[in-house]
């Protein structure tokens, strides 16, 4: 099959996974919903604009109350759904679904890039402190809410992610060059040092220190579409811009005298790749948490699947990385005490690593 054809199905097959996931997974819970209900309550939350309407805005800074201008919006479906399926399905169920496929989608493309990028199947999108520059940020503003009193937490986590991603780039870069060694070992020094400091901040945290735990587990409990609404136009849009270099990513593999050889300006490719991996992976920290294993354990299972290809492998495992946290939250949620979904991604991805291992089906790029 030729690869656009390839990429269609492989694409196509993995949307309709993902789909039939969802409406399984918002199914489930303490009230069991039949899933042609939650396929109809899911339709109906499906709006378009419908007209504009003066709504009241607060002034930043003064507290006046002036009109803007603000969208209404009609729903596209009217289906006939009992009122507490569709609450349920609608404001509950599918915020925390659709937070769980958009965090997997940005942090299986970023394990992505990193694979490709270091060239290490053991590279995942927190190898140069992302995650760790989120978690800071995080529980700085979880410990101390006073001293980030704009954006609150997600801002937080995502300007300390991003902070972090180009201390490290900063660091590794000398005479115009980022040699890849260099910036392993810097993501694992400023790594360290991060870690310190957030251990610090836990033990001065006081009453905050449960909610700043929980968050370093990563989880999705009372996902908001706000929350989506941060992650997912990021994620998409980044994920969007990477579909255009995976023929450099496909040249990086072979070496980057080989790849100047090609004609790929590597500095300047390699600045943009990480930039775009650290954007997507701050987006999805930032609203869920730290959750290790789907950047690491999606993309390697789909590299040995449909190949080292970046064109089929970027949009492939960026969705499979969708539905698998959507699953594995599912899981997290379904037992008689919810436990955040980080410790089911690591309590399902290392045996599995291993079981890759035993086989010696971890190779390098």
């Amino acid at each position: 099959m030729e690869r656009p054809g390839r990429v269609l199905a492989w694409t196509g097959g993995l949307v309709a996974l993902l789909v039939a996931v969802a409406i399984g997974s918002a199914a489930l819970g303490p009230v069991r919903i039949d899933p042609l209900t939650v396929s109809k309550a899911t339709l109906n939350v499906v709006v378009v604009p419908s007209g504009i309407a003066l709504e009241s805005a607060t002034l930043p800074g003064v507290g006046w109350t002036v009109p803007a201008p603000g969208l209404e919006y009609a729903p596209v479906f009217g289906f006939e759904v009992p009122g507490t399926h569709q609450i349920i399905v609608a404001d509950v169920r599918l915020p925390r679904i659709a937070l769980a496929a958009t965090v997997g989608f940005a942090l299986a493309a970023a394990g992505t890039v990193m694979q490709g990028f270091f060239r290490n199947p053991l590279a995942d999108p927190s190898i140069i402190g992302v995650s760790s520059g989120a978690a800071a940020g995080a529980v700085v503003a979880i410990a101390f809410p006073a001293l980030v009193p704009v954006g609150g937490l997600h801002l937080a986590a995502f300007v300390g992610a991003l902070a972090t991603a180009f201390l490290v780039y900063a660091i590794a870069t000398e005479g115009g060059r980022t040699p890849v060694a260099t910036l392993l070992l810097a993501g694992i020094a400023v790594q360290a040092f991060l870690g310190a400091f957030i251990s610090y901040v836990l033990v001065h945290s006081g009453e905050s220190l449960r909610q700043a735990v929980i968050w370093l587990m990563g989880h999705l409990h009372n996902s908001t579409w706000s929350d989506v609404g941060f992650a997912l136009p990021v994620a998409l849009a980044g994920v969007l811009v990477l579909g255009a270099f995976t023929r450099e990513m496909n040249v990086l593999l072979l070496g980057e005298e080989d790849a100047h050889h090609l004609g790929v300006e590597v500095e300047r490719t390699k600045l943009l790749l990480l930039s775009l991996a650290s954007v997507i992976t701050a987006a999805g920290v930032a609203v869920a948490g730290v959750i290790g294993f789907v950047g690491l354990v999606v993309p390697h299972i789909m590299r040995l699947i449909v190949g080292p290809d970046h064109r089929i492998l970027l949009p492939t495992s960026a969705l499979a990385g969708a539905s698998f946290l959507v699953v594995t939250d599912t899981v997290a949620r379904a037992g008689p005490a919810e436990v955040p979904v980080g410790i089911v991604t690591a309590a399902v991805g290392a045996p599995f690593f291993l079981f890759l291992l035993t086989r010696r089906e971890v190779y390098a790029l």
